[in-house]
């Protein structure tokens, strides 16, 4: 593979090297920050060599390339673009900056969460197993003590995240919000101490109340599993920190600011901050409940087929209050099942494609862009496979909402959060056989969906293979140094036609005239680059044909203007290369032909020039024949 020429066919196409904000690269990928979106070309794009797909994802252009490759593609980018290495922090930050107030709302949730999603994810996948145990335990299934030191050391261990789940928040939200992650944690621990009454265990109701001021009251409960009123909190903490850094002397700074910090913090979040949005996080979890829980999962069904959609506008990142809200309320999470049926439905989706295409750039992508929505990451089977065709994205999104809708009526819920897919059944230990049959419903509804509706060959891949056996083709017929191929799709038509009496005399040259009905030109043997302009290109065949391919009549008056060139003077080509694109459209309604003609220049060299096809011709079918 020419790393470089990948490199430079990316710059191309996203609109040239003014157009990067910033640019990295992680183990598989190729992440920029694009100045001018509408500048990119995102179907060219997927055809540059090496490239397996392409998606916008939180602000940042995804190319992906694949281990071992985007590296060394990385590498040459830079060069040519001449920018500086970026790193995947500074690539977020940059992608941040260009959102709406929503979106960084939307991120700033995301950069909370994603942190902390591990130990979650460990305590949820204990907790269903030591439920399942129980389960087992209790219905004579196993003979097992549950008083043993094991048992009871791993019980106590599996809801550890979430009776401190504040703390963890606090910790990171005020490293997001700028404050000291440290003050944060604090807060968080205010939040859950030991002498309020803890909310998990609060089955007689609220036992003791604080007078503040003799105005109101307030209940002193813990906030173990709550997550907006934490959040609200540290970033109240951390305004006030940054505010007091600035105006207290740095002889003090060391022990005013944290000292006002978490006192002011500590006393508004007890007082106002958590009554007011305790009350306002059960508002939205209850809510949310009575939407999917509506009869006949219909409430379901539709969250569940919307959920992909989220995905895309990078929403999602927002559930995981959902998440846990609702284990704080009901025990287990409702919720979660709908996102892992609709991340099933996006995996079955990518995979009916896969197995029905015939394109094999798009099966190589497909496949494993299928596995990895089935272990819980969609977004390379969303942005590289079903939306780009998009109707398996919306097959999957039925999927997914019939799978949901099977969850909401089995009641199956997930004692945590953090974790999807095939692995979600560690999550739903306790009813594992409904998590398999929804996951076989969601599954066979998208996979059934997008074959037989969602993806047709004959539509997408036919001229994708039919493009790559014809580029086989001119490949092997170069080696055929009697022949000129066809360097663009049209209809053959005589010189004379071109209405140019330069071109009609042949005193350039024999050759014939193509009337083009695609603005692209290939090289049409083994070539090197002998002259460029902006209209026109002439090439020395290693056969020792020199030809001059005109796009258009008179066009040298438009100076270069609607046409876009992929080769450089001096530049070997080889057969079936992609020489210049042009505007065919924007040429015509500039008042010029595009008729093409296709002169061989050094005629007096050959012995016979014979035109050898009429009427319709293929890029890569056989033009001329020379005889030396």
């Amino acid at each position: 593979m020419d790393y470089r020429k990948a490199a430079s066919e990316v710059i191309r196409l996203i609109g040239g090297k003014d157009n990067i904000v910033s640019a990295a690269h992680c183990a598989t990928r190729l992440r920029m920050v694009i100045a001018d979106n509408s500048k990119v070309s995102k179907e060219a794009l997927e055809e540059v060599e090496g490239v397996k797909g392409v998606f916008e994802a939180s602000g940042q252009l995804q190319i992906i390339f694949g281990t071992g490759v985007v590296n060394k593609v990385y590498d040459e980018f830079i060069a040519i673009a001449g920018i500086s290495a970026a790193t995947k922090e500074d690539v977020k930050k940059d992608a941040a900056s260009k959102g709406n107030p929503f979106q960084r709302f939307i991120k700033t949730l995301g950069d909370i969460f994603v942190p902390i999603i591990p130990a979650i994810v460990a305590s949820g996948f204990l907790m269903g197993i030591m439920e399942s145990l129980n389960f087992l335990i209790n219905n004579g299934y196993i003979s097992m003590s549950n008083e043993s030191s094991l048992f009871v050391l791993a019980n106590m261990f599996s809801n550890t995240a979430y009776v401190f789940l504040p703390v963890l928040i606090g910790f990171s939200a005020a490293k997001v919000f700028g404050g000291n992650s440290f003050l944060g944690a604090v807060i968080g621990m205010i939040m859950v101490h030991p002498n309020l009454q803890n909310a998990w265990t609060m089955t007689g109701g609220v036992e003791q109340y604080l007078d503040v001021f003799g105005l109101w009251k307030v209940p002193l409960v813990g906030y173990q599993g709550h997550v907006i009123s934490v959040i609200i909190a540290v970033f109240v903490m951390a305004t006030i920190e940054k505010w007091l850094h600035k105006r207290v002397p740095a002889m003090f700074d060391l022990f005013v600011t944290p000292l006002v910090s978490v006192f002011v913090t500590g006393f508004l979040t007890m007082t106002v901050i958590g009554p007011v949005f305790n009350f306002v996080e059960s508002s939205i979890i209850n809510g949310i409940q009575a939407l999917i829980t509506i009869p006949f999962g219909i409430g379901s069904f539709v969250m569940g087929t919307l959920y992909a959609p989220t995905v895309v506008t990078g929403i999602h990142h927002m559930y995981t209050i959902i998440d846990l809200g609702q284990i704080k309320e009901f025990g287990c999470t409702y919720w979660l099942p709908l996102a892992s049926a609709a991340n099933i439905a996006q995996g079955a989706a990518a995979l009916a494609v896969a197995l029905k295409t015939k394109d094999q750039k798009l099966k190589a992508m497909a496949l494993p862009s299928s596995l990895s929505a089935f272990m819980g990451i969609t977004e390379p089977a969303i942005f590289g496979v079903n939306m780009r065709f998009f109707k398996p994205f919306i097959c999957a999104c039925i999927g997914g909402g019939c799978g949901a809708m099977f969850a909401s009526i089995t009641s199956l819920g997930a004692t945590g959060t953090g974790v999807t897919g095939i692995f979600g059944i560690l999550l739903c230990l306790n009813t594992p056989v409904k998590y398999i049959l929804m996951f076989l419903i969601t599954a066979g509804v998208a996979f059934v969906l997008t074959w037989i509706f969602g993806y047709e060959n004959k539509k997408e891949d036919d001229k994708k293979v039919e493009k790559d056996t014809l580029k086989e083709t001119v490949v092997n017929s170069a080696n055929d140094d009697k022949k000129v191929l066809s360097p663009v799709e049209g209809k053959v038509v005589g010189l004379s036609e071109t209405g140019d009496e330069t071109f009609a005399s042949e005193v350039l040259g024999k050759g014939i005239a193509i009337e083009p009905v695609k603005g692209e030109v290939y090289a049409p043997f083994n070539a090197t680059v002998s002259t460029l302009m902006g209209h026109a290109v002439g090439l020395e065949g290693k056969n020792g044909v020199e030809l001059l391919i005109h796009i258009g009549v008179d066009t040298v008056q438009l100076n270069g203007k609607y046409y876009t060139s992929h080769c450089s003077e001096g530049q070997e080509v080889k057969a079936g290369d992609l020489l210049m694109e042009f505007d065919m459209k924007a040429i015509k309604e500039a008042g010029f032909k595009t008729i093409t003609p296709v002169i061989v220049t050094n005629t007096d060299d050959f012995a016979d020039i014979k035109v050898e096809h009429e009427g319709e011709i293929l890029v890569g079918e056989t033009l001329l024949d020379i005889t030396k």
